[in-house]
């Protein structure tokens, strides 16, 4: 019987690199120093020069990487934030748990990303505090000419980063363009932890010192708080020493994405299936979306093939159960909660998985 094709298998890089990541583990367990450590400050220096940034902070996931770089920002309650309702409302928790307001802007229908020209159409009748823009699935979104637009108005632009670990358009990465760019490190990114990790970058040293202190209950020193909101929020040591050993191997396996997802757009040929296009050095393949007007047929075939698939994402954030957000409407958005299928492609695929999901696909 085949072996079921996974949508991703976590295990394979920890096979490839795991005497670099015992040695990792072996520095923490044997220094004892397990939170705000030297594993700590060697990572996030390292992981700044790679985004080219002078600062990046350590915090403990990804959600709480936007919400801190929202507060340093002075975002507070009841201030409009424009962002996107296709990227799972992961920025849209932290607006909330902040009390900001959401404000949802339409994206463009080829690449998944903010649209410059629904953008434009609600800042000036917003007045928002600060955009949030996702680098969806891995893609850089047009963040120059977001933080144009923005600019323009004394808007800053926070980049959520946590599909587009290393994503470079010219000389800059993710995270280098706006105030302040976040990252998670789940362990399914593109840089992995071993469980709940995040990071948030900036070239600015105030936003920087801001969001050390949040991270840490708002301390300036121990047990001093000089700073509301804060929150206990910390990369650890674990994490940060895996993290650290897995930083060099980023762009191979980033490249090794990018050849998978250039493979399936190539030879998938389904009249039915839409692929995504444009594998440059500003997509750095997070996850393979195609597009599936029976998208509930095709992902049955699949799965009667032996092939995992899952649907990044199946509801907008305003149209979330719990929330009445019933004023957005965002017909792009909609119309691609309803086609969206992912495809398995992580770096250590083999052949063999790799030709089962076109032929598959091809054959549905």
């Amino acid at each position: 019987m085949l072996h079921r094709v996974p949508l991703n298998d976590v295990s394979r890089p920890a096979r490839a690199i795991g005497e670099q990541q015992t040695r990792a583990l072996d520095r923490v367990l044997n220094r004892g120093r397990y939170i705000l450590g030297p594993e700590s400050e060697t990572f996030e220096q390292a992981f700044a020069t790679y985004c080219g940034v002078s600062h990046a902070i350590g915090v403990a996931n990804g959600t709480d990487a936007i919400e801190l770089a929202l507060r340093a920002l002075g975002v507070q309650p009841g201030q409009a934030v424009v962002t996107v309702g296709n990227a799972g409302f992961y920025a849209t928790t932290a607006l909330l748990a902040i009390g900001a307001v959401p404000i949802f802007v339409d994206v463009d229908p080829d690449t998944q990303l903010m649209s410059l020209d629904a953008l434009r159409c609600v800042v000036d009748v917003a007045s928002p505090q600060c955009v949030v823009v996702t680098h969806l699935y891995g893609r850089l979104a047009d963040v120059e000419g977001i933080i144009d637009v923005c600019t323009a108005r004394g808007i800053p632009v926070i980049e959520d980063c946590a599909q587009a670990h290393g994503a470079r358009r010219g000389n800059r990465r993710a995270g280098s363009f706006g105030a302040a760019g976040c990252f998670s490190f789940y362990p399914t990114k593109n840089l992995g932890a071993l469980g709940d990790g995040g990071a948030v970058v900036t070239g600015d040293v105030n936003i920087a010192n801001r969001i050390r202190s949040l991270r840490q209950y708002g301390w300036d020193t121990k047990y001093r708080i000089t700073r509301r909101h804060g929150r206990n929020s910390r990369l650890d040591e674990i994490q940060a020493a895996v993290l650290h050993a897995k930083l060099p191997y980023l762009d191979d396996w980033n490249s090794q994405r990018r050849d998978i997802a250039r493979r399936y757009t190539s030879e998938i040929s389904h009249p039915g299936v839409k692929c995504p296009t444009g594998f440059g050095d500003d997509h750095v393949a997070h996850l393979y979306v195609i597009r599936c007007e029976n998208r509930d047929g095709l992902r049955g075939h699949l799965e009667s093939e032996g092939i995992a698939t899952e649907i990044h994402y199946p509801i907008p954030d305003h149209h979330q159960p719990a929330f009445d957000f019933n004023s957005s409407k965002l017909p792009v958005t909609e119309r691609l909660a309803g086609e969206v299928l992912t495809l398995p492609c992580f770096p250590e695929m083999t052949d063999d998985e790799i030709i089962r999901v076109i032929r598959a696909v091809n054959a549905w």
